[in-house]
């Protein structure tokens, strides 16, 4: 089953890092929100991202047995155990439903893609003494890929200094 926008999302992933299970207990906070991963850990694999798609395709609660139908291919306790893993990840809510248990994504799929990416930036901001040359680097990125979003990048600075200023007050 091919699901449009999957390939960017899987490459995406990879990239990316989730945390171990261990460290979920402890949530960090990132500018006044709970983050949803801590810093480190191992990123998504195939199987776990085909889930996720397909529980934000479905929007609502999917059992295993319910997920197993769009994996033939696959095994009933690879599903089982895949999922468990998001859900100790910190990616799924979990609760009963009947015998079985029924999941759903804990964090919107775009609301996932921010906090991955902005942890790393956070990360690669705070490692490097040159934080210039990384948001130079940036601001070239997305100036070679559309010079529109340089304009939207500049909107989104002012309107963040905006709410840091009002914050401050």
């Amino acid at each position: 089953m091919q699901t449009p926008g999957l390939q960017p999302m899987r490459s995406l992933y990879r990239a990316l890092s989730l945390p171990p299970a261990s460290t979920l207990r402890r949530p960090r906070r990132h500018q006044g929100t709970a983050a949803v991963f801590p810093d480190r850990g191992s990123g998504l694999g195939p199987l776990e991202t085909r889930l996720l798609e397909l529980l934000w395709t479905h929007q609502c609660a999917l059992t295993v047995r319910q997920l197993h139908l769009a994996f033939p291919e696959l095994a009933y306790t690879t599903v089982m155990t895949t999922l468990d893993r998001l859900y100790r990840k910190g990616l799924l809510l979990r609760h009963r439903h009947g015998r079985a248990f029924a999941y759903e994504p804990r964090i919107a799929r775009d609301r996932l893609l921010s906090e991955l990416i902005s942890g790393h930036v956070t990360d690669l901001l705070g490692v490097s003494p040159e934080s210039s040359l990384i948001l130079s680097t940036l601001v070239r990125a997305v100036g070679r890929t559309d010079a529109a979003l340089l304009d939207e990048l500049d909107a989104l600075v002012q309107a963040e200094r905006a709410r840091l200023k009002a914050e401050d007050e």
